[in-house]
């Protein structure tokens, strides 16, 4: 199964593809550019909960789309001279959270892109509790508390109260169960359990969040091209069925997990035609259930209507 590419893999008919097999989306937009609609190496995609998207690429602009990839609006952060954000979450007020990577802060921004102080954490680089290494992605548990996952020399998850005080974090860096190589993207479930794109181990890790720690529940993935395992994990979320996409940059693919870490399906399309992943970042599922997968290298999205 591994050496097919382009194709539908596993059960359920997931895509339409054609009569060959081949996966095509029914959408692509976005272009190499630097103007409205047009993207430098996209490296964040967010959805919130009216249906519209947000994407940040390598010169620092958030460009907002519906979900039909018509541009709405456009703001950018406050400076990119050290490096761009990688990191778009939408919390359960709407508000847009962007992992400012190389200026140790998480920024909360209205939809139409007034940046909201008192709700932003600010920090600064080190390795201390309360200061950050290379921010990667910021997300929420059922009690409004804040995870912010860090690489570096931090490699950690560390867990903020509604009000921005820390309570505790999770992981070191490493390569044993429980630690981290890139914490790249996180997501939670109904049960407040981390689901971690354990990147650079080329797994998934999955925690249950208490009071004041988090402990160990799974780990799945190891570095490989067969179904199951994984080449550098960027991004993952739940669908409403609870199952779980991890988008892989390594392998230019999104796969599909059940609870179990069971790979249920693969959609690949490396190479430059038609039909084609480039390194893929992030990927979200709108509202009409359609997925939108950011094709970075070649600059564009990729839409994906479901059957």
């Amino acid at each position: 199964m591994s050496g097919l590419s382009g194709l539908l893999l596993g059960q359920g008919g997931c895509w339409q593809a054609s009569s060959d097999g081949v996966v095509l989306p029914d959408k692509i937009y976005g272009k190499f550019g630097y103007g409205p609609g047009q993207f430098q190496k996209p490296r964040a995609i967010a959805i919130d909960q009216q249906n519209e998207i947000y994407i940040v690429d390598m010169t620092g602009r958030i460009q907002v789309f519906d979900a039909e990839g018509t541009f709405l609006r456009v703001w950018k952060t406050p400076d990119v001279t050290n490096g761009r954000p990688t990191g778009l979450s939408v919390d359960a007020e709407g508000l847009l959270w962007v992992a400012d990577t190389h200026y140790y802060q998480a920024l909360a921004y209205s939809r139409t892109g007034e940046l909201d102080r008192e709700r932003s954490i600010f920090g600064e680089p080190g390795i201390e509790p309360g200061k950050f290494g290379m921010l990667t992605e910021v997300a929420f548990d059922s009690r409004g508390r804040i995870l912010i996952a860090e690489y570096g020399e931090n490699d950690r998850i560390q867990v903020f109260s509604p009000e921005g005080q820390l309570l505790f974090q999770i992981g070191l860096h490493g390569t044993d169960p429980g630690q981290f190589m890139r914490p790249q993207s996180l997501t939670l479930d109904e049960q407040d359990q981390v689901w971690v794109a354990d990147s650079g181990n080329h797994r998934i890790q999955v925690f249950q969040l208490h009071d004041d720690h988090a402990s160990l529940v799974k780990t799945f993935g190891q570095e490989g091209v067969e179904p199951g395992q994984m080449r550098f994990p960027y991004d993952l979320f739940f669908d409403e069925h609870g199952d779980l996409y991890v988008c892989e940059f390594g392998n230019h693919r999104v796969q599909k997990f059940n609870r179990d870490g069971q790979s249920l399906w693969i959609w690949k399309s490396p190479g430059s035609g038609p039909s084609a992943l480039y390194q893929p970042w992030g990927c979200v599922i709108d509202q009409q259930r359609r997925l939108h997968v950011l094709d970075s290298y070649h600059h564009r999205v990729y839409r994906v209507p479901a059957v």
